[in-house]
């Protein structure tokens, strides 16, 4: 008997012990949103021979990375049916076909249901839905390229409420899609939509209902919404086409703004902030702003703008902020930059975590880095579909190890044409889980596997 109760105890200790290491990524940028890996007993550096795959699955086209939550994981797909893609930044495709939103079994990548639906798309760099699905107690929200907002059962995929951004406030899509990953809050949830005075709207989560909406603009951008606090004070961050915002998140009211107009109207990356300090980036403008909160009143000032010389330009690649510098992928040179804080002076810049080749002229390249904890080692795919393990300081990129976890499928003709994987992977439960317009890979990422 007593033996049997050792084991019995053993067993749900090192169930618990193993769980918690384990983590899921139930939304864009992992659980707390901010480009961040918590996991224990992963590996610190590439085996000899490359990493294990565990499964892959059939998927259509899509820049929307994998969400990973409850033992599934969630992914959105286009299957085109008619038109042209041609990748064309100033002009849209026009094509026909099916979008989907896909739950696969964690554990073996087997279809457990699927949600579809006809829709057109007339927008620029055609291949697929763009936004991360969001998931949360039980519910799974899905946003696609033409502003359809979904809120499915999240182990049926049954609709439980939907909204249509151009039928239910006039919202045009713009020229590269609806884009902005939708963002639970309380009892809420918060989505860029568009359309005169609703450029962000908060909807009851389990219902729908509008509970308000707020800021009026040229163009709603593709920036999702995030919620930052200072002096105990929750302020919502919202970039547009014109300027960036602090909101209250429960009723919409404005705290403040500033002018921030990047070229067009690519309000892309989250800002960051770090102490007392938001960084927004995109393309042509980067600013460091203080934030302030003078007798409960929150405003911000800006500190520095960028100059050809200095900052970073962010269009596809996630921006890290540190206590020593700020890290991203510039647009214009495709370089993975460190700038500092304190002025924007550019410390380093280096396209080879980034290009296909380092000599390479080319725009837009892409990496998204991932901080391992709250340390300089980085977790880095790349657009050619490589894993990277390097070391970031405002010394040096110091790279660790590199592998090919998946192929290019897409094609990019910014500065040469190029091909691509343009799509936020996932690290979960020790895992990487990344796709292309081909499949979804999961790869192993477990130390004791090797």
């Amino acid at each position: 008997m007593y033996l049997m109760r050792f084991a019995t105890l053993t067993t749900i200790t090192l169930t618990l012990v193993s769980s918690a290491f384990a983590a899921d990524w139930p939304r864009w940028l992992g659980e707390q949103g901010d480009s961040t890996w918590r996991e224990n007993r992963v590996i610190s550096d590439i085996p000899v021979g490359g990493l294990k795959t565990k499964w892959e699955a059939k998927l259509g086209l899509g820049y929307s990375g994998p969400a990973v939550a409850n033992g599934k994981v969630y992914v959105m797909d286009y299957l085109r049916e008619s038109g042209d893609i041609a990748n064309n930044a100033g002009a849209p495709d026009q094509l026909s076909g099916t979008e989907r939103v896909l739950c696969l079994d964690e554990k073996t990548g087997e279809l457990i249901w699927e949600h579809a639906y006809q829709r057109d798309y007339m927008v620029s760099y055609g291949s697929g839905p763009r936004s991360t699905p969001n998931v949360s107690e039980g519910k799974m929200y899905a946003l696609g390229a033409e502003g359809d907002l979904l809120c499915l059962d999240a182990n049926s995929g049954k609709v439980i409420w939907s909204k249509r951004f151009s039928e239910d406030y006039g919202a045009q899509t713009p020229m590269w899609g609806h884009a902005a990953h939708p963002l639970v809050y309380n009892d809420m949830l918060i989505s860029i939509v568009g359309g005169e005075g609703s450029v962000v709207v908060a909807f009851d989560k389990d219902t729908g209902e509008e509970k308000w909406k707020a800021l009026s603009a040229s163009s709603q951008g593709y920036c999702p919404p995030s919620i930052i606090t200072h002096n105990e004070v929750e302020q919502l961050i919202i970039w547009h086409a014109e300027a960036v915002n602090g909101l209250n998140p429960n009723t919409g009211e404005l705290y403040w703004s500033q002018p921030l107009r990047p070229n067009w109207g690519g309000s892309i990356q989250v800002p960051r902030k770090r102490g007392a300090r938001l960084f927004v980036g995109g393309p042509s403008v980067a600013s460091l702003f203080q934030l302030e909160n003078q007798s409960g009143s929150p405003s911000a000032r800006q500190l520095w703008k960028g100059n050809s010389r200095s900052a970073v330009y962010p269009v596809n690649s996630s921006v890290i902020f540190t206590q020593e510098a700020i890290y991203s992928v510039d647009s214009g040179t495709s370089a993975l930059t460190a700038v500092s804080i304190e002025n924007g002076e550019r410390l380093w810049e280096t396209t080879e975590p980034v290009l296909a080749d380092p000599n390479q002229r080319g725009r837009h390249g892409t990496a998204f880095p991932v901080r391992y904890k709250n340390t300089d080692t980085y977790y880095i795919l790349n657009e050619n579909g490589e894993l990277i393990i390097a070391e970031l300081t405002p010394k040096e990129y110091s790279e660790k190890g590199r592998t090919q976890v998946i192929e290019p499928s897409n094609t990019t003709n910014a500065g040469g044409t190029r091909s691509v994987v343009w799509s936020h992977p996932a690290f979960a439960n020790r895992t990487l889980y990344v796709r292309n317009d081909n499949k979804l890979v999961a790869v192993d990422l477990d130390a004791s596997s090797y």
